[in-house]
């Protein structure tokens, strides 16, 4: 469950009570701090904490935290927009009590997302939560709509013992190989554990290709839980390694040659419980919505890339012919295909079916994701937008006429190629409203400019380890 109520000063109803009883219930159980997380603008994982016995006052009042956050770098330098970057101003960050969650990898803490408000008492229009929450709203208002989502995270476990700044990898075995999971299987054992006292399904967990690296993949939730999953599980792995004496990255690319990390998105639109992408009379068993929907983050995607692959490191994941996903091109289990449609085994494709989203990694804030996808979609739906023919195979194999029949082209070869097809898409700018469209494009602009002059091997070391 998801609070979907705004925070308001004095507490949402029940809040103060429940933060109460949680305050005098945690330290029984061994923890006497609660992280309070959000992910900026950048994508970066941020945090304040406070002691067990002030979550009552974090619940009721809010925690005091500067707008500034909202144009900070990956590397945090600051930028600035018309009303945000500057020294002036004060937020609350109120924790989702609904979310919290004691962390198994973390003993003597417990964790909570945030939504930010303003010091009047109004929402804080940076805040990509309160916006993923917005648009969720939205759809089911207009639409009669609800989603269910998931964001696999990859990641690369690398030596803590490594020198500074360096990768070396922590499994020698092959890709997807049995020999990495007999190596790591304490690690990973722990993971799963911690995973489930936190009340995390997890669907699988394996070996990857790149050197190094593994995948886990958990269970769908509507798209602000998903969001707020995603952020937890990742904190969960980092901390796991760190007790083991790993170290992780969640950087689309830990080095500048080879496959990269990924964070695919699986989104499935829903109306009064049933699944539109199976059952339907079109193209293999969508509704007319679905495709629709799926043609609506089709089109939208050159620009979506801001938002999906944020990150000057991003592009050297998005590379042809390594799954990535990077061309304007859908089909049917195309794993090469930048929007695929996963119809689920078979017996169970009302439940299952559902569009993965393939140009994306975990530079992206979770938030500012969905909510995109989301109102890309939504406006396809809107529109009637129609899905071109399917691909199979490899896109980057079609001929120039074949590509041009189903309205294949490359997606963004570059961060700056993505902003400025961001900055000309009037429907994603509308949807994240003024503030957060500009602080979205100065902090790209930002790293764009901090990774000026830098080779490829240099751009995978500046991001190596932010992520």
């Amino acid at each position: 469950m998801t609070t979907l109520a705004d925070p308001v000063p004095g507490g949402r109803p029940g809040d103060l009570e429940r933060a109460g009883a949680l305050a005098g219930e945690l330290p029984g159980r061994g923890v006497h701090g609660v992280v309070l997380a959000y992910v900026d603008t950048a994508g970066v994982g941020r945090v304040k904490t406070v002691p067990t016995a002030r979550l009552a006052s974090a619940a009721a009042w809010g925690v005091g935290m500067s707008p500034v956050f909202d144009t900070f770098l990956a590397g945090d330098g600051i930028v600035t927009t018309d009303v945000l970057g500057s020294p002036d101003g004060d937020l609350r960050l109120y924790p989702d009590l609904d979310r919290l969650v004691v962390l198994a990898g973390q003993p003597g803490w417990a964790w909570a997302p945030v939504d930010r408000i303003t010091q009047d008492g109004a929402r804080h229009p940076g805040c990509s939560r309160t916006f993923l929450r917005r648009i969720v709203a939205g759809a089911a208002r207009d639409h009669g709509l609800a989603f269910r989502a998931g964001i696999e995270i990859e990641w690369s476990v690398g030596l803590d013992s490594a020198p500074a700044g360096e990768f070396l990898p922590a499994t020698t075995g092959p890709a997807y190989g049995a020999t990495r999971q007999v190596e790591l299987s304490a690690y990973t054992a722990e993971l799963l554990a911690a995973c489930a006292a936190q009340g995390v399904e997890v669907d699988q967990i394996h070996p990857e290709y790149a050197p190094g690296q593994f995948e886990i993949s958990v269970g769908a939730l509507d798209p602000v839980a998903a969001a707020d999953r995603s952020v937890l599980v990742r904190q969960t792995i980092r901390a796991v390694a760190h007790r083991h004496g790993l170290r992780v990255s969640f950087s689309p690319a830990v080095e500048a040659e080879g496959v990269g990390n990924g964070g695919h998105v699986h989104l499935s639109a829903w109306r009064d419980g049933v699944n539109l992408h199976s059952g339907g009379g079109r193209r293999h068993g969508m509704t007319a919505d679905a495709e629709a929907f799926a043609a609506g983050i089709l089109d939208r995607l050159p620009a979506l890339t801001a938002v999906t692959a944020p990150s000057p490191a991003s592009y050297l994941r998005l590379r042809p012919s390594q799954w990535a996903g990077v061309f304007t091109a859908w089909g049917l289990e195309t794993r090469e295909a930048a929007v695929r449609l996963v119809r689920g085994t078979a017996g169970r494709h009302a439940q299952q079916a559902n569009l993965e989203v393939k140009p994306v990694d975990l530079a992206a804030n979770p938030y500012l994701l969905l909510g995109c996808l989301i109102a890309a979609g939504l406006d396809g739906l809107t529109r009637s937008a129609v899905l071109p023919r399917e691909t199979t195979g490899d896109p980057a194999r079609l001929d120039a006429a074949a590509a041009a029949e189903r309205g294949v082209r490359r997606l963004p070869l570059s961060l700056a190629e993505a902003v400025a097809e961001f900055r000309r898409d009037e429907v994603l700018r509308d949807a994240l409203g003024p503030v957060l469209a500009d602080a979205v494009t100065a902090v790209r602009q930002g790293e764009i400019d901090a990774a000026d002059g830098l080779d490829d091997e240099r751009v995978a070391a500046a991001y190596r380890w932010v992520y």
